[in-house]
């Protein structure tokens, strides 16, 4: 693994079996780009005020060429479980840096801004 990743609790206790987990996805993550450059994930219990077991909601932010990707999943799609919660994160990190690995080899056209020309309409055949 060439990055050194940043992994933040907030509300819980850390856990070498989940920071190794984690781990594992982010070198996943490398090969699919080898442009990454930083990785932060932050594991979070976002409220204590609840009738069920803990809710773990996970952020991983990407350091790629160009900007960054933010996968920050809605509260809705918060876990109870949280492997589910850290497959589900990498899972779309995965999606984003595929489509991000994408479009900088120019296989996805990016929409030319600019007005659709009335006076010369697209000639249809029947």
């Amino acid at each position: 693994m060439r990055l050194t990743p940043q992994i933040i609790w907030q509300n819980l206790t850390p856990s070498d079996e989940i920071e190794a987990k984690i781990r594992k996805h982010i070198a996943k993550l490398e090969k699919f780009s080898d442009r990454l450059s930083d990785c932060r994930v932050v594991i979070e219990v976002p409220h204590r005020h609840h009738h069920q077991g803990n809710i773990y909601h996970i952020q991983i932010d990407l350091t790629v060429p160009g900007g960054e990707l933010i996968i920050n999943p809605p509260a809705q799609q918060a876990h109870e479980d949280l492997h589910v919660a850290i497959r589900d994160a990498f899972e779309s990190a995965e999606r984003q840096l595929k489509e991000y690995a994408r479009q900088r080899r120019g296989e996805i056209k990016t929409h030319l801004g600019g007005e659709i020309d009335d006076e010369d309409p697209i000639p249809q055949s029947f």
